[in-house]
C-alpha cells in the first residue's frame, strides 16, 4: 500500500507577471475593447508526473537545476499546491527544505528551538526531552542563550538541521541539506540520515547534487528533465544515465567556451593541444586503458632557452589530477613553429569528462605560457562494470588480488609472486 501516490501533477507558474506601463495600458484598452490582451505563456516545472512510493523506501530525485526536483519535494510537504492532478500522502511529513529558514534572528538559539519545534509540530514536552540533544549534535552548548542573528550562517544551519532531523515523523523530505555545514558537521549530518533510513527506517525522499550519496543512500532514484521523470529504477543505473547526460553537456559547453584561466608573454604564442588514438587520428574521446598521445603546437617568437612542459588533467570544476614534466631535461628553442608530444600506453582515468591545462617556462620557474581548460576529453568504455567506478573515483590503479589465508601472519614482501 503507497505511502505517497503523485497522480499526472502538473504544476504551471506565471512568468513574466511584471509589465510595462505602455504594455498594461495597451492590454486595459484591449479589454475595454473586447479584444484579447496579450499573455504570457504559463511554465509547466512539473509535467504530468505519476509515481508512489512505498512505506519505507527511500528515493532520490535528481536532474539539472529547473528540472523540478525541488519543485516536487515542496509539493509533497504541502508548501505549495499542484496546479492538476492529485498527490495523497498517509503518514508525518518531517520537510528539511530551505533549513535554517524559519529561525528568528532577535531570539536565541534556545528560544528558537522552541519556536522552530512548535511550528515543525513537536510538542513542548517533547522538545523538552529533545533539547540537550539538539543543543548537542548543533554543537552550540556555548551559544545557545546568544540572539542568532550573531550566529554565523554555518551555526544557524546547524540549528535548523538539527532541530528537523529530531521531529517524530513517517515521511522525511530532504532538499540538500546535506552539504551543510563545514566537512566535519557534513558526515555528521550523512551518518544521523544514515540511522534515520536504516535503522529507523523511515520513508525518505532526497534531492541532492551530490549523486554518489544519492546512490550510496537510496534504494530508488527518479530522475527529472524540464519537469518530466525520465528514469525510475536502480540507483547505479539511473545516476550513471544522468552521469552520460551531464557528460555531454559538459563536453558540448567547453567546444563553445573559453572559461578557465590563461597567462601568455610575446616570447610565446599558444597555439593548440589535440589528443591522438593508438591509430594516430585526432580525437576528443579516449577509451579506457587504450594508449594514446597529446600534441601541443606553439610558436616561438624569439630565441628561448632551458624551456621545459608540464602537460596535466584537471576535471570540470578544476580539480588538478595529474601532471607530468619534463623539467630535468629542459631544450633551448629558436623562432619558428614547434610542437612537444606527450605519449601514454594506457588511460586510466575513469570514464567521464575532463580537461587539460598546460605549462611552459624554465626550470627556475620563468613562465613564458600558462592555461586551463586548454581542450575537453572523454573517456569511455564499453565495459559496463568499468563504467560503474566513476562514481568510486577517478583513476585506476594496476593492482592484483592475493588471496591466502596463509597471509594472516606472513611479513609483507613487495615484488615477489
Amino acid at each position: 500500500m503507497p505511502i505517497i501516490e503523485v497522480n499526472h501533477v502538473i504544476k504551471e507558474y506565471q512568468l513574466g507577471t511584471m509589465q510595462s506601463l505602455k504594455s498594461h495600458a495597451l492590454n486595459q484598452w484591449r479589454r475595454l475593447t473586447g479584444q484579447p490582451s496579450e499573455e504570457r505563456a504559463p511554465f509547466k516545472a512539473l509535467d504530468d508526473v505519476h509515481f508512489s512510493i512505498e512505506p519505507g523506501e527511500v528515493v532520490g530525485i535528481i536532474g539539472h537545476n529547473g528540472a523540478g526536483k525541488s519543485t516536487m519535494l515542496k509539493l509533497l510537504a504541502n508548501i505549495a499546491k499542484p496546479s492538476s492532478g492529485s498527490i495523497t500522502v498517509k503518514g508525518k511529513i518531517a520537510p528539511l527544505i530551505e533549513v535554517g529558514a524559519g529561525l528568528v534572528g532577535d531570539l536565541t538559539g534556545r528560544e528558537n528551538i522552541y519556536l522552530n519545534g512548535a511550528i515543525l509540530g513537536i510538542s513542548k514536552s517533547e522538545i523538552n526531552s529533545k533539547f540537550d540533544e539538539i543543543v548537542a549534535f548543533a554543537e552550540l552548548e556555548e551559544f545557545i542563550d546568544t540572539p542568532i542573528k550573531r550566529y554565523s550562517s554555518g551555526m544557524q544551519v546547524r540549528l535548523g538541521f538539527s532541530i528537523a532531523t529530531s521531529v517524530e515523523s513517517d515521511i522525511l523530505i530532504v532538499d540538500e541539506v546535506l552539504a551543510v555545514g563545514d566537512l566535519a558537521f557534513q558526515r555528521k549530518c550523512f551518518d544521523r540520515m544514515e540511522d534515520l533510513i536504516k535503522r529507523q527506517g523511515k520513508t525518505v525522499l532526497i534531492v541532492s547534487h551530490n549523486i554518489r550519496q544519492l546512490e550510496r543512500l537510496c534504494s530508488r532514484v527518479i530522475m527529472l528533465d524540464h519537469g518530466q521523470i525520465v528514469a525510475d529504477g536502480d540507483p547505479t543505473e539511473v545516476s550513471n544515465l544522468f552521469f552520460d547526460y551531464s557528460n555531454k553537456k559538459i563536453k558540448s559547453d567547453a567546444l563553445n567556451s573559453h572559461s578557465g584561466k590563461s597567462r601568455t608573454s610575446d616570447e610565446l604564442t599558444f597555439k593548440t593541444i589535440e589528443f591522438y588514438d593508438e591509430h594516430c587520428h585526432s580525437v576528443d574521446s579516449i577509451n579506457f586503458f587504450s594508449p594514446f598521445r597529446i600534441r601541443v603546437q606553439f610558436t616561438i617568437n624569439k630565441p628561448l632557452e632551458r624551456i621545459c612542459f608540464l602537460i596535466g588533467a584537471h576535471t570540470t570544476d578544476f580539480v588538478y589530477l595529474t601532471a607530468n614534466n619534463n623539467v630535468e631535461d629542459p631544450r633551448n628553442f629558436e623562432i619558428g613553429e614547434h610542437a612537444v608530444e606527450l605519449h601514454f600506453e594506457s588511460m586510466t582515468l575513469l570514464p567521464g569528462v575532463y580537461s587539460m591545462r598546460a605549462w611552459i617556462g624554465t626550470p627556475e620557474g620563468r613562465e613564458s605560457f600558462y592555461g586551463e581548460n586548454l581542450f575537453s576529453f572523454q573517456v569511455y568504455s564499453d565495459d559496463h562494470l568499468i563504467t560503474r567506478q566513476q562514481e568510486m573515483g577517478l583513476f585506476y590503479m594496476k593492482s592484483r588480488f592475493e588471496i591466502d589465508s596463509s597471509l594472516a601472519n606472513a611479513t609483507p614482501t613487495i615484488g615477489q609472486h
